[in-house]
């Protein structure tokens, strides 16, 4: 199976009640369909996946391979610091029927990279699904080091790709350069697709896909097309939003512009609160002025 492309790291939608908004995510899910993502991903960081109990992670997740039913890719977040936790996730993840399972580096208990090895081994020993290391430094405040990923490539087979989230992208072309061309190389950051698959990437996970997932899945194919001036065209139209999604941690600013766009209700859970910073709000109401956003 081919995991190229533009994955969108879909939001979770709450009611006023902070309940998980069935109807919601339905339609951003097929908001994702009909613009033609290779793959959503429930239960990221954007997805408020810290929030969330298990019941609810299992939940969206098997939800939305039910509801997308074949018609895209379904990439499960089920990564954990608790290597118990993101085994039983991903066992579930398999076993309703997802086709990857992306796997965050563990946050807050600050593993070694020993320690680290053992814990994704241990997850892909456990699935037949293909696993994505998620190396997300800026959050966790651990690095997956070229040297532990290679291991694990040459350990688990399953073990299918690497996505890095930084402003350097150098580890990610060392660990590129001493893999096969089988394992997939992504990127974290819509301001880096364009230079980022002509490069040789293959694959972005993207917060901006949730608001224009056409005009992403334009840039990335044209970034895969080695189509360099129509790629960065559109990557220049589309930075002002990709820079308003900067403008606080993930995912007040996506979820706030989405709510602005009548896609969910603004609503999070605490700790993550409604956004009352004015500059962010002004940027809002910009972004919505100058681009041609569908609903």
């Amino acid at each position: 199976m081919s995991l190229d492309g533009l994955f969108t790291a879909l939001i979770t939608p709450f009611k006023a009640d902070e309940s998980v908004d069935k109807d919601a995510l339905r339609n951003i899910i097929e908001f994702q369909i009909q613009n033609r993502v290779d793959a959503v991903v429930p239960c990221t960081v954007t997805g408020e996946n810290a929030t969330l109990s298990h019941i609810e992670h299992e939940w969206v997740v098997e939800w939305t391979v039910r509801y997308v039913n074949k018609r895209t890719r379904v990439i499960a977040a089920t990564g954990s610091n608790n290597t118990r936790e993101a085994i039983r996730l991903s066992l579930h993840a398999q076993k309703v029927g997802a086709d990857a399972v992306l796997l965050v580096t563990p946050y807050l208990n600050l593993p070694s990279q020993r320690g680290m090895y053992l814990h994704f081994r241990a997850i892909a020993e456990n699935i037949t699904l293909p696993c994505i290391l998620h190396n997300l430094t800026s959050q966790t405040n651990v690095n997956l080091n070229t040297a532990t990923v290679l291991k694990l490539v040459e350990d688990c087979p399953n073990i299918a790709g690497f996505c890095e989230v930084a402003d350097n992208l150098d580890q990610a072309w060392e660990i590129r350069a001493h893999t096969p061309p089988s394992f997939k190389i992504y990127s974290g950051r819509d301001d880096q697709a364009a230079d980022f698959f002509q490069n040789g990437g293959n694959g972005l996970f993207s917060i901006a896909a949730n608001i224009v997932p056409d005009r992403m899945q334009r840039l990335v194919r044209l970034a895969l097309e080695k189509n360099s001036g129509e790629a960065q065209k559109i990557a220049a139209e589309l930075s002002e939003l990709i820079a308003l999604l900067q403008q606080q941690p993930d995912p007040v600013p996506v979820k706030t512009l989405a709510a602005h766009l009548k896609f969910c209700q603004e609503s999070f859970r605490l700790p993550i609160c409604r956004c009352e910073d004015k500059s962010l709000l002004t940027s809002i109401r910009s972004v919505i002025k100058k681009l041609p956003i569908r609903s």
